[in-house]
């Protein structure tokens, strides 16, 4: 696959772009959201485009002069209206302006030709760690604007998958970070606000020339980051290059390549089960710097002779890389396969029998009992020591890690790195005022069955904790060292103050890892 760079954009588009942020000053999230109400709104979030059709149709039939009603319904619904609506909603950029982008198309000259969205163009509005983002975003219409399954070149918009990595990325000022598998260029923006230079890749030439205009289009809310988009497959565009931060949504989907009507490029990667993700877990380490940190979505498969946790735990050992994976959604065969079907509107019909059937059959041939969705976090450690390892399910709330908290937990790493056990129980640690206890009884009974420690923020995790451990927790007020409050608690225990240390010493670096205990500088 090629490496090339898109050709760089004219000035005459680049004037053209100016003028349709002008007249998409008013075209924002929130507008958006008052005038089709919350009924249309959220029935737009299932994929059910009636109720707003028959919002903006009402609004424009009371109003024919509204231009957020026109904009909504060329660019968000991919419905027609006559050339001289969506004109009064464009004055700067014109009619012609947004042919000539390649943003729509017309039946006419007349000003009461129809004209048709060729992309769906839409606000977008989110908070990541750095604060609030608002933007314009283009992408392909979706099957519920055209009535049709997808291309097979079909550039996908902001979904959930988007957003849990905008949201879950470290946010932190740094030289370079790649976005791989850029799509519509959304990571590449969120990136550019906390980067000195961003490459992006894909190997779509389509969601490249898209995401090209979606720079160009948010570009005054960027700075002075720079965005570069290279075409390639996977790590092939940058190979020799060293980045501080690779972010990645790549197209880890797990397809049969029995059926070839089930790739798109958008989501699959061509290659056999998890191999891509797998792939990607093993060779990212070649182009992140030393300390540099990849964050990346992707599916992994549960089978019978290997589950998910030893599966992508053999992934990060051949990588040699610190690693964090947090799947947060379990799926059999026939889930994972009516979602995907479904998501590329293929799902009626003998078409969408045969892929269902294709889908199964691939997984049967591997023994696959289920797929993972999770994120996953590696960092090119700068130190010698055992490298972090954490593998954990977590499906919602807090449990979430957010880009703080990611980078929080590999610097505790790098301070528990330093320290071997002898050094830890120099140390003398606190217990993290987001920490609270919880006590279990059976009825009538005077001891707990079960004491939980639960972390407020952070990871939001829950530990279930013995009697020493618990002990230790409650005694951690920040004035006696490890060693002695150790030897202390085997005294009241009566048992052995070195069998208790080794018992309690690796349970009190997962505390200190996962931010529940701290240490008192």
């Amino acid at each position: 696959m090629s490496s090339d760079v898109p050709p760089s954009r004219s000035s005459r588009t680049d004037e053209l772009v100016a003028k349709l942020r002008t007249d998409f000053a008013g075209f924002t999230v929130d507008a958006v959201n008052d005038l089709l109400g919350p009924v249309a709104q959220a029935a737009l979030g299932r994929e059910q485009s009636l109720p707003a059709r028959l919002a903006v149709t009402q609004r424009l039939s009371a109003s024919p002069d509204e231009p957020l009603a026109a904009l909504i319904a060329v660019f968000v619904l991919g419905l027609e209206v006559p050339a001289e609506r969506l004109a009064r909603a464009v004055p700067q950029v014109s009619v012609p302006g947004l042919q000539e982008l390649g943003l729509i198309v017309t039946a006419g000259n007349e000003p009461g030709d129809p004209v048709r969205a060729r992309v769906d163009l839409r606000p977008y509005a989110t908070v990541d760690a750095l604060g609030p983002a608002d933007w314009w975003l283009a992408s392909d219409l979706s099957e519920v604007s055209t009535g049709r399954p997808l291309a097979d070149d079909h550039v996908l918009g902001v979904g959930g998958a988007s957003l849990t990595l905008a949201r879950c990325a470290i946010r932190r000022p740094t030289g370079r970070v790649l976005d791989l598998g850029t799509g519509c260029g959304i990571q590449a923006l969120h990136a550019a606000r906390h980067a000195k230079h961003v490459v992006a890749t894909d190997i779509s030439a389509r969601a490249l020339h898209l995401a090209e205009l979606n720079w160009a289009l948010n570009a005054p809310t960027i700075g002075a980051a720079t965005i570069e988009g290279r075409r390639g497959s996977l790590l092939e565009p940058v190979a020799g290059e060293l980045f501080d931060q690779v972010v990645s949504n790549p197209p880890f989907v797990i397809t049969p390549r029995s059926a070839p009507a089930a790739a798109f490029e958008y989501r699959d990667g061509g290659m056999v089960g998890d191999d891509l993700v797998r792939q990607l877990v093993e060779s990212v380490g070649s182009v992140l710097a030393p300390g540099g940190i990849a964050q990346f979505l992707g599916n992994w498969e549960g089978r019978k002779d290997e589950g998910w946790t030893d599966r992508v735990s053999s992934w990060l050992e051949a990588s040699g890389l610190d690693g964090w994976v947090v799947q947060r959604e379990w799926q059999d065969p026939a889930e994972y396969a009516e979602t995907w079907i479904r998501d590329s509107g293929q799902h009626l019909g003998k078409d969408g029998d045969d892929l269902y059937a294709a889908w199964l059959a691939d997984f049967a041939s591997r023994g696959v009992e289920g797929v993972g969705f999770g994120l996953i976090t590696l960092r090119r450690p700068t130190h010698e020591g055992t490298p972090l390892r954490v593998i954990e399910e977590r499906r919602t709330g807090p449990g979430l890690p957010w880009g703080d908290e990611v980078l929080a937990t590999l610097e505790r790493q790098d301070w528990l790195a330093a320290r071997d056990d002898a050094a830890l129980l120099a140390e003398t640690l606190r217990v993290a005022a987001d920490v609270t206890e919880e006590r279990h009884h059976l009825p009538g009974a005077e001891d707990p069955s079960v004491i939980l420690l639960r972390q407020g923020g952070g990871a939001g995790r829950v530990v279930q904790a013995g009697t020493a451990l618990t002990g230790f927790v409650g005694a951690s007020s920040g004035d006696i060292p490890v060693g002695r409050l150790i030897a202390a608690l085997a005294t009241l225990l009566e048992v052995d103050a070195q069998a208790l240390g080794t018992e309690l010493l690796s349970d009190v670096r997962n505390l200190v890892r996962d931010g529940l205990l701290e240490p008192v500088p």
